[in-house]
């Protein structure tokens, strides 16, 4: 099978899950880094691998995928006797694809939102909206609470392995960790547990530490 390339930046998110992805399931790949500060994202060589002008993109011979979530699912479906199953193995999918949709539709629009204006904002010398920010933090907060519940019943979201849904998440969790928001995760001990078990997973360690490199 031909080798696979993905380009996009260490620090973009959706990037993130794709990388997660591919060392979970211990698949080699070639990072293709594109620098989105001088607007490569939007060149016309970019835009005919991804027409939004987004990372990632996604190659594997003649296949070019993109849409973060769209490639993880390719990827755990085409590799499935590979690394870590990223499935629920015997078990119904309706959970994992319920709890894939609540990562996408419920918690990253919160998590996103809030770390642009926490995270990011500062970094480009940008001024974060306040309350805008305070409207976020109580909207994960409920956001929470419904995980809180949800892992008081299971390790992990879909089921008691860790799987796509949970994967998801990492890196946005990630980025608000290092911030006060971080409290609202402390304090639900059942959701505490769970990110203390999914960041300490040694794909994400790799994930990182393609970070720590630029």
């Amino acid at each position: 099978m031909a080798g696979i390339k993905v380009h996009g930046n260490v620090f973009s998110t959706a990037a993130q899950r794709v990388f997660a992805c591919l060392y979970e399931k211990d698949i080699d790949f070639e990072f293709v880094p594109v620098d989105m500060k001088s607007g490569e994202h939007k060149s016309e060589a970019f835009l005919a691998k991804n027409p939004f002008g987004q990372v990632p993109a996604f190659e594997q011979g003649d296949l070019t995928l993109f849409e973060s979530r769209a490639i993880t699912q390719y990827i755990a479906g085409q590799y499935a006797d590979k690394g870590t199953a990223l499935t629920c193995p015997g078990k119904p999918m309706p959970l994992l694809l319920v709890w894939k949709e609540v990562e996408a539709h419920q918690f990253d629009p919160i998590a996103s939102k809030l770390n642009w204006e926490i995270v990011l904002k500062p970094m480009f010398g940008m001024t974060t909206d306040t309350a805008a920010a305070e409207e976020l933090e109580a909207k994960l907060a409920k956001v929470l609470d419904v995980y809180e519940a949800r892992l008081a019943q299971s390790k992990f979201l879909a089921c008691d392995c860790f799987t796509l849904a949970d994967m998801h998440h990492l890196p946005n969790i990630q980025l608000l960790l290092g911030t006060p928001v971080k409290k609202h995760f402390d304090c639900r001990p059942h959701v505490s547990a769970w990110v203390a078990n999914i960041t300490a997973r040694p794909a994400w360690a790799k994930v990182l530490a393609m970070q720590s490199k630029q």
